[in-house]
């Protein structure tokens, strides 16, 4: 089961990919990918693990173009040929 992993702007720099395939052999969920990106990838451990704890995330995730938020979160379930894609945000007062 094939999955597009894209990353944007700061998140392309950390993680050193533009683009990645991630194969499953079943249907995970988003916090699953993200725990094995962080496997992975280990740079991008500190960025996910803060956003998954933190209210204001640091940030954007899109599925198939849809933000997280108006889907079931990081209990989102990815099936094949998804679309994941990971966009910084910055916060500011």
């Amino acid at each position: 089961m094939p999955l597009t992993v894209k990353f944007i702007g700061a998140l392309r720099h950390i993680s050193g990919k533009t683009q990645l395939i991630v194969d499953f052999h079943e249907s995970i969920s988003l916090k699953e990918l993200i725990a094995k990106l962080s496997q992975d990838l280990p740079l991008l451990e500190k960025t996910f693990s803060d956003q998954q704890l933190d209210s204001k995330s640091n940030s954007l995730i899109l599925v198939n173009g849809r933000e997280i938020s108006v889907l079931n979160g990081y209990e989102t379930k990815l099936t094949e040929g998804d679309e994941i894609v990971f966009i910084p945000v910055a916060h500011g007062g």
